[in-house]
C-alpha cells in the first residue's frame, strides 16, 4: 500500500474495530499469471501475533485451487469514501493551487493462505460466522434450524480459507495534509452531499477536530 506518514493509522484497537465493523474483505491471490479476487465475510482471530483471517469460498470457485502457496495473499477491508472538491477549500480562494482528491479509509492484511476441506473445520467456521452475524437478532437463525443432511451437503460445497496475517497496513486519508480551514470546509460540504459515504467521512474527520463536530441536541430537563 502507498502509505504516506500523515495518512498512516497505527492504533491497533481502532484497526480491530474497523475490521470487525467491515466484516468482509476482498481476498486477492495470484496464480503465477493472473490475479483472482473474491469478496468474503471474514473473522479476524487475534492473538499475541497478528492473528489469522478465517472464512470460506465456494468449492466451485477456482481461486482456492489456483492460489500460489508461496505468494502471500492480500485481504482488503474497505471503509467509507468520498470525492473531495477543491471548491470546498479556503486555499482555492486564496491562491488556487488545489486539485480534486478522494478521502477514504482502508486496512490491508497480507500473509500466506491455506485452504481446508475438513468437514469439522468447516462446520466450526460456518457456525462462528453465523453466530457473529445472527447474535442478538429477534427470531434469529441457527445452523441447527436447517436439516442435518442439508447442512452436510452445503459444507461439501465450500472450502475453508485461513490467512496467517504477517503484515497489517491501515490508512486514513482524511485531508490531514490540508490546513484546518480547508478541513473545516470539507467537513461542512460533505455533510451536504448525498450518500452515506460522504457523511461518514465527515464524521471521521470531525472526530480528529472536536470543534468541528456537529452540536448535539440538548436533552430536556
Amino acid at each position: 500500500m502507498y502509505l504516506p506518514a500523515h495518512f498512516a493509522a497505527h492504533d491497533m484497537a481502532r484497526i480491530a474495530e474497523f475490521v470487525d465493523h467491515a466484516a468482509a474483505a476482498d481476498l486477492v491471490t495470484f496464480d503465477g499469471t493472473a490475479l483472482a479476487a473474491t469478496l468474503l465475510p471474514l473473522i479476524w482471530e487475534r492473538n499475541d501475533d497478528n492473528g489469522r483471517l478465517l472464512g470460506h469460498v465456494a468449492r466451485a470457485n477456482p481461486q482456492w485451487q489456483t492460489a500460489r502457496a508461496e505468494i502471500p495473499a492480500l485481504a482488503i477491508f474497505h471503509g467509507p469514501q468520498a470525492y473531495i472538491s477543491p471548491s470546498w477549500y479556503r486555499s482555492t480562494r486564496e491562491h488556487g493551487r488545489t486539485v480534486p482528491t478522494w478521502n477514504y479509509t482502508t486496512v490491508h492484511m497480507s500473509g500466506p493462505v491455506t485452504f481446508h476441506r475438513d468437514e469439522g473445520w468447516l462446520a466450526d467456521m460456518v457456525t462462528r460466522l453465523t453466530e457473529r452475524h445472527e447474535a442478538g437478532r429477534p427470531g434469529r437463525w441457527w445452523v441447527g434450524d436447517a436439516p442435518e443432511k442439508f447442512i452436510a451437503g452445503q459444507l461439501r460445497a465450500i472450502v475453508g480459507v485461513e490467512m496467517r496475517v504477517e503484515l497489517i497496513e491501515a490508512k486514513d486519508k482524511l485531508s490531514q495534509n490540508r490546513t484546518p480551514q480547508d478541513r473545516a470546509g470539507v467537513i461542512a460540504a460533505l455533510r451536504e452531499e448525498p450518500g452515506t459515504g460522504s457523511r461518514a467521512i465527515a464524521d471521521l474527520m470531525a472526530e480528529r477536530e472536536p470543534e468541528l463536530a456537529e452540536p448535539r441536541e440538548r436533552s430536556g430537563g
